[in-house]
């Protein structure tokens, strides 16, 4: 079984942040191997990789003619595949050498059509002691509670999720209006092609934790003012994902109710049988970061609701200031 593993970038200041993801990809115990690199409309960013990758065996090089966005990209990516599978990895991750043993490995054991992996926090800097692990998606990693391991659910994480290549074109790919464009970002955009491979094929996403990538985690992302501008935008985001894919909104729901009902109430016990200040922080946090994503959803709601008042097509978000 061939496995494309594609890995989508656009910016000079994090090259070398890419090129030891994409090492870590060429570095993989597995083969046969394909690395596919998607330059977004950056001709900078491609001539480096040209020279640093150009001559390298299994890679494909291609570059966007404009800034297309992730969506875009990634399909493109698994266009110019030649692998039965195709994995895909952010460009600020790192793979663990055994990445692509572990993905393949539920393939071969079962008749699963998409696999994804754990996606681990890496932190840059010393992570916040106000960050509760509850909203580690925030960031891109996997929060607590979010699956048990060889557990199908609807998605994984973007840096860690693969497809069987003809299953993933055959529902169209990414949606081409959710992902990073520039500074525009409607979240989650894994969703949105795991619901429509569900409805076609009848199957989810198997959750092998055994499966890492270490996702980076700079110093900008333990800001308490842009998780908290990240929350809000991943609210609004949701209420647009609830316009295009209506069945999105169970996993939300569930995950609201894990959340108040299960690891709030731990939370509160830990705290009263052992006071701790970053305790007491996370327990803070994590009702704000509620908030903020409530209020995100109700802008969106507001937002949407103008927009169909005067007969136009819901509007992509304004730009996330947490995306800049």
């Amino acid at each position: 079984m061939k496995v494309s593993v594609v890995i989508c970038t656009y910016a000079m200041d994090r090259y070398d942040v890419f090129s030891e993801c994409v090492d870590s990809v060429l570095a993989q115990t597995y083969e046969p191997l394909e690395v596919v690199i998607v330059v977004d409309g950056n001709e900078s960013v491609f001539d480096r990789v040209c020279e640093e990758y150009g001559d390298r065996e299994g890679v494909v090089l291609h570059c966007n003619d404009e800034n297309q966005g992730i969506s875009y990209s990634r399909t493109r990516g698994a266009e110019l595949a030649t692998g039965d599978v195709v994995a895909f990895i952010d460009d600020d991750a790192v793979a663990e050498p055994d990445w692509i043993d572990e993905l393949v490995r539920v393939y071969e054991d079962t008749d699963a059509i998409a696999v994804g992996g754990h996606v681990k926090p890496d932190w840059v800097t010393e992570k916040p002691d106000f960050f509760p692990e509850e909203f580690y998606w925030l960031v891109g990693c996997d929060e607590r509670g979010f699956g048990e391991h060889m557990e199908e659910l609807r998605n994984t994480y973007g840096s860690n999720i693969s497809y069987r290549r003809d299953v993933f074109l055959n529902v169209g790919g990414y949606d081409e209006n959710t992902g990073r464009k520039g500074d525009r970002h409607i979240q989650a955009h894994e969703a949105p092609v795991c619901i429509r491979i569900a409805n076609k094929y009848g199957k989810g996403v198997i959750y092998n934790k055994r499966a890492v990538v270490h996702h980076k985690l700079f110093d900008y992302r333990g800001d308490f003012r842009w998780l908290v501008g990240r929350s809000f935008w991943q609210g609004y985001s949701k209420r647009i994902m609830d316009l295009l894919l209506p069945e999105a909104k169970g996993d939300k729901n569930e995950y609201l109710k894990q959340l108040l009902l299960e690891f709030v109430p731990l939370r509160l016990w830990d705290l009263v049988r052992s006071p701790s200040k970053p305790e007491a922080k996370q327990l803070v946090t994590v009702f704000v970061f509620t908030a903020a994503v409530g209020f995100g959803y109700l802008y969106g709601l507001l937002d949407v609701d103008r927009s169909e008042l005067r007969g136009e097509q819901p509007a992509t978000p304004p730009a996330d200031p947490s995306q800049q």
